[in-house]
């Protein structure tokens, strides 16, 4: 499974899928080697931005149905190859009559369609394996895959949370977001301006203090999104950042799966967070236990052993000294730990649906930071929000 050859077609084999199974390569590919071999992740990275693209014929049969027969007429420009092709859709560079260049984001056709059956796929596969015992649930999950991956399908729906954060992070140095073109946007065509900028990873070999700016920028603008707006982009594919050293800002480019952060779950966060930076046990036990993982039927040395890697995580993360992202093992010391915590399925226990998109937000960045070998403070960034 594990060899070179048997890697980069499991990686051409996702970029044809597209859809779900794509999204699934994508958060992998993330990781920098604390999970998966190095060599492994490295292939993975090409489902950023190198899914299969649609042959041009098929790219403008959907742009005749969205814009209608003669919509070149709108351009002096549109390169049929796309600059970017990932899970839902891909990206074109055009440029309208008054010079102005744009990104026309196009979503594939059919790709709405197999939603579902991706999800149930994957599901069914998990069941065959014996991965998940007989008695946990996981159809809330299932139905929260379902839902936020037709949501990221809904350009329109996209359009609306790219204006929002437009307005959110007005006046923002730090960030830049592409303006929207409403007049050229539809369900499954998202048009907005066109942003430079290189791709995120290129600043690992950047100066020291440049990579612990921008990875602190990143983490800032989580929190704010979880606990001062209730509102968050929850995927961090690093595909959806670029760095424009000119400006020296990061530009923010997908918007397709930013959720509502209710304040009763960002209350969670707010337990979770104040019981790691107090190194409060029984406040961590009673956070454990309002987000679901633990409970009376958690078997006594199981809940010691969770809370232990929860000492572990948050003494590490939230101490005195800043956190060095890139030199430290704890994820690779978690891993070990959490598997063999994990194999008595006893303690399993299925998290509150809706806590699964910011999961993979706080994850993401966590594997981001480590990309670029990020040392931040986070117990200075984070007291404020406790």
């Amino acid at each position: 499974m594990l060899t070179p050859a048997n890697l980069r077609r499991m990686a051409d084999r996702l970029s044809e899928m597209r859809g779900a199974a794509m999204k699934m390569g994508q958060l992998l590919s993330m990781d920098a080697g604390d999970l998966l071999p190095p060599e492994m992740s490295d292939i993975l990275a090409r489902l950023r931005a190198d899914a299969t693209p649609m042959p041009p014929r098929q790219l403008g049969q959907v742009l005749d149905a969205e814009w209608g027969h003669g919509w070149r007429g709108r351009f002096v420009d549109f390169d049929t190859r796309p600059i970017a092709a990932a899970s839902i859709g891909q990206v074109h560079r055009a440029r309208l009559r008054d010079r102005r260049d744009l990104a026309i984001k196009v979503q594939y056709p059919g790709v709405a369609r197999s939603i579902d059956s991706d999800v149930d796929n994957v599901a069914g596969l998990l069941r065959l394996s014996g991965l998940l015992p007989d008695d946990l649930d996981v159809a809330p999950l299932l139905l929260e895959a379902k839902r936020q991956l037709h949501e990221e399908a809904d350009y329109a729906a996209e359009a609306r949370h790219l204006s929002r954060f437009a307005g959110l992070l007005a006046g923002d140095a730090r960030f830049r977001v592409p303006e929207l073109y409403p007049d050229l946007s539809t369900a499954r065509v998202l048009a907005m301006s066109f942003e430079r900028g290189e791709p995120l990873e290129t600043l690992a070999t950047a100066p020291q203090e440049m990579r612990d700016e921008v990875a602190s920028r990143l983490l800032d603008l989580a929190a704010r999104e979880m606990f001062d707006w209730g509102w968050m982009q929850t995927d961090p594919n690093l595909a959806n950042f670029r760095w424009d050293a000119e400006g020296r800002r990061i530009v923010l480019l997908d918007f397709g799966a930013t959720r509502e952060v209710p304040p009763a779950l960002a209350d969670l966060y707010r337990g979770v967070l104040r019981a790691a930076l107090a190194r409060d046990r029984a406040g961590a036990e009673g956070a454990l236990g309002a987000f679901g993982l633990l409970d009376e039927k958690t078997p006594p040395g199981l809940r010691d052993e969770a809370l232990e890697l929860f000492d572990l995580a948050a003494g590490e993360m939230l101490g005195n000294a800043p956190f060095d992202f890139g030199a430290s093992d704890l994820l690779g010391r978690l891993r070990d730990r959490g598997t063999a915590l994990a194999l008595d399925r006893s303690g399993w226990r299925v998290p509150p649906a809706e806590t699964l998109w910011v999961q993979r937000k706080i994850g993401g960045l966590y594997l981001l930071c480590a990309r670029l070998g990020a040392v931040v403070d986070l117990r200075a960034l984070l007291a404020s929000r406790a």
